[in-house]
């Protein structure tokens, strides 16, 4: 079967489900194209769209026919006639080079948006009124193509379209934290999507469904595995099954990417050294690297983790760094490949506080990457904590090119059981100013490059995506995925757009559904920081698994390991010292930065116990004590998540019914693991603080020792043992 027949069948497959009325079980993500329900709008569009012209054939102009195809038919209730020139209510999709019709038109726009942006225009072709979707290659036209999709969708005006996009980042990646085996490190939404042990024979039809949802929001490439890396995805009987996938992934644009193992050519390639410097070394890793390109000729490059954690690394054998990363980029270079180079590292011999050692073994290293080489930057110091300050090295290597780092899937943030929208996280982080080029050097400005004039740029995201039949465990957990391939490719979205985007593509158009359903996803972040963690306090969930409250955990094999070391809490006060009088880690930021969260008067409150040690009657701006305070964040955040609940509850009978009995359910979890939250924090930090919970609040319902008695030895996603 040839992969244009092939993505045909598949396409025509799903076409079959998507119209045939089974309940939503949140398989179609946002891309379910159930009927709009305003008739004005519908014959509107009706009218508009008539006949869908296209000029030649190629597979990923197929999978774009088809996709508007599918989404008229479930939207509008139509069929669009095929034909090869414009009749009345044309919709005229291709590319200047491959469409006569097009490269006629002269869209001078198109000159300035890549390989990846497109155009959408209403125009007159042949005289006849036409809607043209344009761009240079035929995978700018996909995007283009579910660009107009979601203009459908969400109910959008298309008369006088003049749409002229591009990316601002290069690579929008997901990293995939898959194993071989099929688990998923920090995963909660079942197994891994790649079926290892069937791969290359049998591909699963989910995984043009994976690159369809991915195409949809412009992400436009994949880290396969795990960065715990395992070598044996780089010998061939496994290059052969990463081959099918790409093949797969090919015509929507996706690009493979995996995780390299440092010490592979001594796992697999015989080698008494992974030594960078060693000419056998190299000699072994360019042999590798041609070889992989064999397989897969569009293969995107590595993502590697190395001394961190456990992880083999350049350090190993006394070199940087640098020195690691340049190894792989010096080979990939002649391919196109980049390597992306993880910088969270930390030590436990290392006698310093822990959020500053990235920025203390990378600064040092600023200009000696190759260009080729991206240093890949978590978006906080620490961990991918409920909230964290940005990370100090955004804007403190001028000379490398840094890509940034966010987690989808929800390891600090109550898994794949809480509703947290991360869209105000991401843009929190986004929008923060480094200073490093005075005012207006934003972290996105780092990232796409345009601060210090770099030619390469990248995002990632942690993906939160399972083999449970909705993806992500959660149904809103989806809204995670695509809003962060929303701000990949446009960073200057608010969160609150594209939320309005999801709900409506998800969802429904109906004002009395999007108006709880908004209010509740963009308030859902600072909720779960109001339960777990309010007022900067950080890192004091659960030992290894991660799930739940565990402020006590200490007495283990490393110190940044444990709660205590983080919140630091004693008879006199609580907080992480960060000022010049504790670990000074403020100083590794631009000076506006740290006269913002050095002095206490300046020092935003939601970052107060990130940076100080205060004492549990300081008075902060409310008028209450610390201790009120704090007590009075965790109950209010409770009491929130109960107001989701009611939020929710408002769009019963307006929202599928499966959909609404899997949502209620969790969001009922969620509330009981808030008060969980809540009970155990107050209880333990009070050990300290020595004063009454402040009147009128609940007492919580247990002692501290009965919640530090809590195990859960098989919480999902915990790391394997190496």
């Amino acid at each position: 079967m040839s992969s244009l027949t092939r993505v045909c069948f598949v396409l025509c497959l799903s076409l079959s489900v998507c119209v045939s009325g089974f309940a939503d079980d949140g398989y179609e993500l946002w891309l379910s194209y159930r009927p709009l329900a305003d008739a004005t709008v519908v014959k509107r569009y009706k009218a508009a769209l008539q006949t869908l012209v296209t000029e030649y054939e190629s597979p990923t102009l197929t999978l774009a026919t088809h996709e508007i195809t599918r989404a008229t038919a479930g939207l509008l209730k139509t069929s669009l006639v095929r034909a090869k020139t414009p009749a009345q209510g044309s919709l005229l999709l291709g590319t200047p080079r491959q469409s006569p019709l097009i490269a006629s038109l002269n869209l001078a726009s198109l000159a300035t948006l890549g390989d990846e942006g497109f155009v959408i225009v209403n125009t007159t072709v042949k005289g006849k009124p036409c809607i043209v979707i344009a761009a240079n290659t035929d995978v700018g036209m996909l995007y283009g193509t579910f660009h107009f999709i979601r203009l459908l969708q969400t109910q959008q005006s298309i008369q006088n379209l003049s749409v002229a996009q591009a990316p601002v980042i290069q690579r929008r990646i997901l990293n995939h934290w898959d194993n071989l085996d099929r688990t998923v490190e920090r995963g909660y939404a079942g197994f891994s999507l790649w079926d290892w042990h069937k791969l290359p024979d049998y591909i699963d039809p989910r995984y043009h469904a994976y690159a369809r949802a991915n195409a949809s929001i412009g992400i436009n490439g994949t880290v396969l595995t795990n960065v715990n890396a395992n070598a044996q995805i780089l010998t061939e009987p496994y290059l052969r099954k990463v081959k099918a996938l790409a093949d797969v992934f090919r015509p929507y644009g996706l690009k493979v990417y995996l995780t390299a193992r440092f010490s592979a050519p001594v796992e697999i390639g015989g080698l008494s050294t992974a030594d960078p410097l060693d000419p056998a070394v190299k000699a072994w890793w360019k042999k590798k690297i041609d070889e992989i390109y064999t397989y897969v000729p569009d293969f995107g490059g590595f993502c590697v983790k190395a001394n961190s954690e456990g992880q083999p690394g350049p350090q190993n054998y006394n070199r940087s760094h640098a020195d690691g990363a340049n190894l792989f980029a010096e080979m990939l270079a002649p391919h196109g490949g980049i390597v992306m180079w993880r910088a969270f590292v930390y030590s436990n011999e290392t006698p310093d506080d822990r959020a500053k050692q990235a920025y203390t073994e990378f600064k040092p290293l600023d200009g000696k990457f190759n260009s080729n080489a991206l240093v890949q930057v978590k978006n906080g110091a620490i961990d991918f904590q409920p909230r964290e300050p940005f990370h100090p090295l955004f804007g403190a290597m001028p000379k490398t090119p840094l890509m940034l780092e966010f987690q989808l899937t929800q390891e600090y943030l109550g898994f794949a059981t809480h509703l947290v929208y991360l869209a105000p996280l991401f843009k929190e982080t986004l929008d923060a100013d480094t200073y490093a080029k005075g005012k207006g050097s934003q972290v996105s400005k780092v990232v796409d490059g345009s601060l210090d004039h770099h030619t390469v740029s990248a995002m990632a995201g942690v993906a939160n995506i399972g083999n449970d039949r909705n993806w992500c465990g959660h149904p809103f957990g989806q809204a995670n995925w695509y809003a962060y391939g929303r701000l990949a490719w446009n960073h200057a979205l608010t969160a609150e757009a594209i939320a309005d985007e999801w709900i409506r593509m998800t969802f429904s158009n109906d004002p009395s559904v999007i108006t709880p359903v908004k209010a509740m996803m963009l308030s859902s972040r600072e909720i779960a920081v109001q339960y777990m963690t309010p007022l900067g306090l950080h890192h004091i969930m659960g030992y290894n698994h991660h799930y739940g409250p565990g402020p006590w955990i200490r007495d283990k094999p490393r110190a940044d390991w444990t709660s205590v070391y983080y919140h630091q809490a004693d008879s006199l006060g609580v907080g992480f010292d960060r000022t010049k009088t504790g670990s000074d880690a403020l100083s590794q930021y631009a000076q506006p930065v740290q006269d913002l969260y050095g002095p206490l008067a300046n020092c935003p409150e939601k970052y107060l116990l990130w940076f100080h040690h205060l004492p549990w009657d300081h008075k902060l701006k409310s008028g209450k004590s610390l201790w009120d305070e704090i007590c009075f964040a965790y109950y209010h955040g409770a009491d929130s998540a109960r107001w989701m609940q009611q939020q929710w509850n408002l769009t019963e009978h307006k929202v599928d019914d499966e959909q609404f009995q899997h949502v209620k359910s969790l969001l009922a979890i969620q509330h009981q693991e808030a008060v969980w939250w809540r009970n155990a924090c107050v209880v333990y930090f009070q050990t300290f603080s020595r004063q009454p919970i402040p009147a009128g609040l609940e007492k919580p319902d247990h002692t501290l020792p009965y919640y530090e008695g809590l195990e859960f030895p098989f919480a999902p996603g915990i790391r394997p043992k190496w």
